[in-house]
């Protein structure tokens, strides 16, 4: 009998490798029994460093089944328009028992967070009767209430939060939200990696076969993921061209994206003025107007979207003008420096707080998408003018702030060491992700 798996590699030839990792299932077979069916003969000849098994036959591993267990639990997920009340009562608690649970939770959480995807479990005893039920807060921890004589006892037990470092990689299908989706990511990180990149990468051009990879804090609170720290790192591969990011954080506590040499990546003017739009008429000396029915300049870009989708001023500025009128519709104006302007039309209203005189901050909300004036459908026309003379804004070229220089720079090239390889390393991982998105 051999005794050990090192002695039945000596026997093989030394071919032995460790066993890939799988997901065991409980089988009622005795264990010894599976091992006895597997010998060799201390003469026996290997051939092909394999071993064939002897036959085996269901009725051989056949036991007696255990008794169905009396005791056992039910799971209950929450929907949409659901009570605590409710789902209390369709587990089989009696209305009296779900005031009480009801009041009894409420002390502990705030039964607001209750959303579709929490869970409510019952546990019934031997004799079929309710004897605890745990609420499960996703991104929160859970709630016990454990039957006694006198009622429930309660204990809330909130999951510890942690962060961990990691890197999110994947290359794109579809959509840069799918990619983060299929990866097993929330799209909630696609903003921060368009805020990121937002003067770089043409988010509208996006095409199959770009890829990123992004080194981020994952927030959890116990085993559930809860949100994203800013991004710390990231690499950005669009239409052959490679664009990186670092993170890097001054001493008053703001923060900004660099190159890997200190050059900011924050310019003047942002590449437009919305995200995930798409462009529906460009800058031209001569357009055919759909409602005018001839032709005429174009001083703007147009960018098709949903009515109400949120207009950002791409410089900071001042704004100088917001009114209506018959053919611009709900517009606003905003000075840049003494020569440059741009505009915002056709919106189907104001931010709140937006007045002439106001001071307002690149990526700052001004207005939505609306189609007030001659429009034919909703979207926005954005133009920008140079001491009165219209720029056409695709072309339009970017001031870059100063670089990293002194203590800040030499920091900054040592966090850039550090990330690096978190980088590399994980490019593999995106194109991993297509081909299994290609495989099942």
């Amino acid at each position: 009998m051999i005794k050990s798996l090192h002695e039945l590699g000596e026997r093989l030839g030394g071919v032995i490798r460790r066993p890939r990792p799988f997901l065991a299932v409980a089988i009622p077979i005795a264990l010894p029994f599976l091992l006895a069916t597997v010998s060799l003969q201390p003469n026996a000849r290997v051939s092909g460093a394999s071993i064939v098994p002897p036959p085996l036959r269901y009725a051989d591993l056949a036991i007696s089944s255990p008794a169905q267990l009396p005791e056992h639990s039910v799971v209950v997920p929450i929907e949409d328009g659901d009570t605590l009340h409710d789902v209390l009562l369709s587990g089989g608690i009696s209305p009296a028992d779900s005031a009480e649970l009801n009041a009894e939770f409420g002390r502990s959480v705030d039964l607001r967070r209750l959303h579709p995807g929490n869970l409510v479990r019952f546990h019934h005893d031997a004799a079929g009767a309710i004897d605890s039920i745990e609420l499960k807060l996703i991104g929160w921890g859970e709630v016990d209430a454990v039957r006694t004589a006198d009622g429930f006892d309660v204990m809330a037990h909130e999951a510890q939060q942690r962060e961990v470092e990691t890197t999110v990689a994947a290359t794109i299908d579809s959509s840069l939200w799918e990619a983060l989706r299929t990866s097993g990511e929330n799209p909630q990180l696609v903003q921060q990696l368009v805020d990121v990149f937002q003067w770089d990468v043409d988010f509208f051009g996006l095409q199959k076969g770009d890829s990123f990879s992004v080194v981020v804090k994952k927030r959890f609170a116990g085993p559930d993921l809860i949100g994203y720290g800013p991004i710390t790192a990231a690499r950005f591969m669009h239409d052959g061209d490679q664009y990186e990011a670092f993170r890097s954080e001054s001493g008053d506590g703001r923060a900004g994206y660099y190159s890997r040499t200190g050059t900011p990546l924050r310019k003047q003017f942002l590449r437009a003025p919305l995200q995930f739009s798409r462009i529906t008429s460009g800058f031209s000396k001569r357009r055919f107007h759909p409602l005018l029915h001839y032709f005429r300049p174009h001083h703007g870009v147009d960018y098709g979207a949903p009515v109400g989708t949120p207009v950002m001023t791409t410089a900071d500025g001042v704004v100088v003008d917001l009114a209506y009128n018959r053919g611009e519709g709900n517009f606003v104006r905003i000075r840049h420096s003494s020569r440059i302007e741009t505009s915002y039309l056709h919106l189907s209203r104001f931010a709140n707080g937006i007045r002439r005189g106001k001071r307002v901050v690149q990526g700052d909300v001004i207005g939505y998408v609306g189609m007030t004036g001659l429009a034919t459908g909703p979207h926005l026309d954005y133009r920008v003018s140079d001491n009165g003379t219209w720029l056409d804004p695709l072309k339009l070229k970017s001031i870059t702030p100063d670089p990293l220089r002194g203590p800040a720079l030499a920091r900054f090239r040592s966090d850039v060491v550090r990330l690096l390889p978190h980088l590399a390393a994980n490019a593999r991982v995106a194109q991993v992700a297509a081909n299994r998105r290609a495989l099942f």
